[in-house]
């Protein structure tokens, strides 16, 4: 943004750093703080990145236990085949979203395809009067 500022010829200056990028010094000056700032955050990906892979080496995954097990999953699939059940209602029957089911129940794709109103929960027009 400052590189921007500077082809416009307009100036940036940092009242409580005392840096004024429109002098040679406090161009330097501003130029070595983002060079510190660039390198201190590849330190911490860098860092970041070796503890998952030392995590992953002892078989530690990130992230927040699954919730689906396999008699959720066959739940799941007990449940689909029926016209009456919608992804949306059999997910909240089984208290996980649509979105957990669609990851772990690949067919769901397909299957959405072909019936998207009767799986998604969504209404179907009358033709009727009334």
């Amino acid at each position: 943004m400052v590189g921007e500022l500077r082809r416009r010829e307009i100036g940036f200056a940092s009242l409580h750093e005392s840096l004024d990028t429109t002098t040679p010094g406090g161009r330097l000056v501003f130029h070595v703080f983002a060079a510190l700032a660039e390198f201190i955050r590849e330190l911490i990906v860098a860092g970041t990145r070796e503890g998952l892979a030392a995590a992953r080496a002892r078989g530690r995954i990130g992230g927040p236990p699954t919730v689906v097990t396999p008699d959720l999953l066959r739940a799941a699939r007990d449940l689909l085949p029926n016209p009456e059940h919608s992804i949306t209602s059999i997910a909240r029957l089984l208290g996980v979203s649509p979105g957990t089911l669609y990851n772990h129940i690949p067919e769901l794709r397909e299957l959405r395809a072909s019936r998207p109103a009767a799986l998604e929960g969504g209404q179907t027009k009358y033709a009727g009067k009334g």
